[in-house]
């Protein structure tokens, strides 16, 4: 058998309903034009956008654009060349580093190049096949690849249920024995925001149960960096634990609109990850620009505060409005909103109701359907930035409003023709998306 056989006609789950919706470039790869922010271009047509982690606005902000521009002009993307440890070093890159530890409340931290690699590869230095891993079961992509390079070391590993105490401490007893058999030790890895429902990670009564059992603690703060606590420091700042946490990561994809990321711990830990994590000793170190930037747009973290007060303003405003209008969104605390529907005709009725959103509103957001969620549930998910107006929530919360009832008077269903993608109808929009 060819071995490319078995790809030519199959796409996997996720791609066989873009197939079947001529939904590609529509439904998924969907082009956005024009300047980052709250209303893009999307085939053509301005669309009031939902669907980008830019959290605090700062994609566009007039000095980090000018950050960036200065930057790119002085050093190019070329410096410095290398990895880190050969010859791609620099005092701006230790500079960062100091100020994201010294931010997190962290004795030191390394710069990654990217978010998933980075702390797939942050997982599997620190833990080897003597080691156990205990893990939430709604932990990202990233964090599970990086559990299955763990596996592939013949290392073990639990799963507790999502947030659930008692389910991660009978999974500690069991890693606790496991571990003591095998002489190694325990990696429990959760997240600070879980970026599908919202919600927050247990961090405080993970941490208090290290007063019985002993493990150390791996936190993905993607969505919590720059965006929850009191200076932008995280959800282990928010419930008071941030001490608790052993290694805290993030990546600069979310608050900091930006590429790259880091891990802050011990500074003995650190120094350990960087003679250790493979992704970083044989990559190239991040380009110059993005470090300059990303000092720019710490800077800014730390010293606006009042980016972060019109990012949780437009949350309140937009989460209580849906549930004022009586939305089901789940038992989110964080900006990510979700807006879970009832659903009875699958992936198609969705797409109807999608489309109609896009072409007939102007309202651009993510959806997620089946597997990700029940059959019966169709998720659309809602990420309200610094840069969105009340206005803004005002006109999506009568969108929502309107395509609700008509999913529930069954409109879609009967319109299952609005399911697949529309054909492209201008020479504008046509350059994008083919």
């Amino acid at each position: 058998m060819d071995l490319f056989e078995k790809l030519r006609d199959n796409l996997g789950p996720i791609g066989s309903f873009a197939r079947e919706l001529k939904g590609h470039h529509y439904f998924a790869f969907p082009k956005l034009e024009g300047e980052i922010g709250p209303h893009m271009r999307f085939r053509g047509k301005e669309m009031l956008n939902w669907s980008l982690n830019n959290y605090l606005g700062l994609a566009n902000h007039p000095e980090v654009r000018k950050a960036d521009a200065e930057a790119t002009a002085q050093w190019g993307l070329a410096y410095p060349m290398g990895a880190r440890m050969m010859s791609g070093n620099s005092n701006l890159h230790e500079q960062l580093e100091h100020e994201l530890a010294t931010f997190v409340g962290k004795e030191d931290a390394f710069l990654l190049n990217y978010g998933y690699q980075g702390v797939m590869s942050a997982i599997e230095a620190i833990v080897d096949h003597r080691d156990v891993i205990v893990y939430d079961a709604e932990c990202h992509a990233c964090l599970i690849d990086g559990i299955r390079l763990h596996k592939a070391k013949m290392g073990e590993y639990y799963k507790f249920n999502h947030n659930d105490m008692v389910s991660l401490e009978k999974n500690l007893q069991r890693a606790t024995k496991k571990a003591a058999e095998k002489g190694g030790g325990i990696l429990v890895i959760t997240e600070g925001v879980f970026g599908m429902s919202g919600k927050i990670g247990s961090l405080d009564k993970i941490v208090k149960l290290k007063e019985t059992y002993k493990f150390r603690l791996l936190v993905d703060d993607a969505h919590g960096f720059g965006t929850m606590g009191e200076t932008g420091a995280g959800v282990g700042e928010l419930l008071g634990c941030q001490d608790g946490i052993d290694l805290y990561f993030s990546t600069f994809a979310k608050s900091m609109a930006a590429i790259g990321a880091f891990i802050a711990a011990d500074h003995d830990v650190i120094m350990y990850l960087k003679y250790n994590m493979r992704s970083q000793t044989y990559a190239k170190a991040l380009p110059m620009p993005y470090v300059v930037g990303a000092l720019k747009r710490l800077e800014l973290i730390r010293n606006h505060p009042e980016l972060r007060e019109k990012l949780w303003e437009n949350v309140r405003a937009l989460q209580n409005g849906l549930r004022e209008r009586g939305f089901n969104i789940g038992d989110t605390a964080s900006p990510v909103t979700p807006v879970l529907l009832h659903s009875e005709g699958g992936v198609p009725e969705a797409s109807a109701m999608v489309r109609d959103l896009r072409e007939n509103k102007g309202v651009f957001c993510s959806i997620v359907v089946y597997p990700v969620v029940p059959k019966d549930v169709i998720m659309l998910r809602i990420i309200p930035t610094a840069a969105h107006s009340l206005d803004d929530v005002q006109y999506t919360l009568e969108a929502f409003t309107e395509v609700a009832e008509k999913l529930q008077k069954g409109y879609y269903r009967e319109n299952v023709g609005l399911a697949i993608a529309p054909e492209v109808t201008s020479v504008h929009a046509g350059t994008a998306a083919e």
